[in-house]
């Protein structure tokens, strides 16, 4: 459970990011000692939060990196991660992108399509390279999750699908910089029913005996992340259930001699351990509703306007007052600059601070300055 110190909080101006560093420190011991049980790969998602401490400690971890973007990739190297544990993912890898990748000796490419893999076997044929590349396949799975972030099914643009799998491998043959290194694939994100990962499993498994007869052995079968978290309940589940997780795939995916499980484990890593605290500017009446107005907003936090998410709201100044109901918004000029509507909360007054739960993940990362708004600060838990 997340202790918030307000008598700390009272001294600093709001809107902030606040990070549990017990609890991700937590979580991390967690995710390494299920991970390993299974002799399982960890690659951090860096989209999921790239800010400096975060990374700091998930390398220290042991854990690797995944990147959708080369400023990722050089975060990642900034930071200090090893380029033999990064792999890099993305439907639109642009040449500079792949040239950073190929110099600096990237673990894998994670290739979405047949132009991206000639690209990939031209540059490192130019740099005197051999390039590994996994094949991002879509599984054509459906996760059950918004449709925003689906991503595993015909219609999404990512991967390759299996109609035109066929003819990539028919064209990598005359690729003479490129090596197979494995299959990659991600079917959505925020994905809680693990009867979805269940069927991912018996996927690959058809999948990988399609690239043998093909005289082509996966050594890496990487089967993305997406594992979601609780968001009605961060202080009840403040840590996912890791150890059946990972037991899905110990149990339904056939992992040959040779052959490693690989993750890219994001929101479900750091998540629970971020906060924006922010404080009430304003209590307005309404024709139909109380609003209780933020200094905190979209720009600080994008999910509610964007996917429609909730983040539990808690008064953290008043958190045994008498319940009243309020519609939750920011000063955005923006009808969608809402974190809920018709919530039932402590009576909120001027002043009064707030946390926005489990804004660990696609919180900081997503961050605009939309209205001209500074970019929110952030303190830890262990340096306040």
């Amino acid at each position: 459970m997340t202790v918030f110190p307000t008598d700390k909080f009272k001294e600093l101006r709001t809107p902030f990011y606040y990070y549990d560093m017990n609890l991700l420190n937590e979580t991390l011991s967690i995710v390494k000692k299920e991970s390993r049980k299974h002799d399982f790969h960890v690659h951090y998602a860096i989209k999921a939060n790239a800010n400096d401490r975060i990374l700091e400690k998930i390398r220290e971890n042991g854990f690797g990196v995944d990147c959708v973007s080369g400023y990722e990739i050089q975060k990642a190297l900034d930071v200090g991660f090893s380029a033999d544990g990064i792999v890099f993912a993305g439907v639109g890898k642009a040449d500079w992108e792949i040239e950073l990748g190929l110099k600096n000796d990237i673990y894998c490419f994670n290739v979405e399509s047949l132009p991206e893999l000639e690209i990939i076997n031209d540059h490192a044929h130019k740099m005197g390279k051999k390039a590994r590349v996994a094949f991002r396949i879509n599984p054509n799975v459906h996760a059950n999750t918004h449709h925003y972030i689906t991503t595993g099914l015909d219609e999404n643009k990512f991967g390759i699908s299996m109609m035109d799998l066929e003819n990539v491998l028919d064209k990598m043959v005359d690729m003479k910089n490129v090596q197979f290194e494995g299959m990659h694939f991600h079917i959505g994100s925020q994905i809680t029913d693990l009867d979805n990962f269940k069927d991912l499993c018996l996927r690959v498994n058809e999948l990988q005996e399609w690239f043998i007869s093909k005289h082509l052995f996966p050594k890496v079968i990487n089967v993305g992340g997406g594992f979601g978290i609780d968001y009605d309940n961060p202080d009840d589940n403040p840590i996912p259930d890791f150890a059946p997780y990972f037991k899905v795939f110990k149990d339904f995916l056939t992992v040959k001699p040779g052959q490693e499980v690989h993750f890219e484990l994001g929101r479900s890593v750091v998540a629970q351990s971020g906060n924006v605290i922010s404080r009430v500017l304003y209590v307005k009446e309404g024709v139909k509703t109380k609003f209780a107005i933020l200094d905190a907003g979209m720009t600080d936090l994008i999910r509610p306007a964007l996917y429609q998410a909730g983040h539990k709201v808690e008064n953290i100044s008043n958190p045994e007052g008498a319940k009243t109901r309020y519609d939750v918004v920011g000063p955005i000029c923006e009808s969608s600059d809402s974190f809920g509507k018709a919530l039932d909360l402590p009576e909120m007054q001027r002043g009064n601070l707030v946390a926005l739960r489990s804004a660990g993940a696609y919180g900081e990362v997503m961050v605009s300055r939309y209205n001209l708004r500074e970019n929110p600060p952030a303190y830890y838990s262990d340096s306040l």
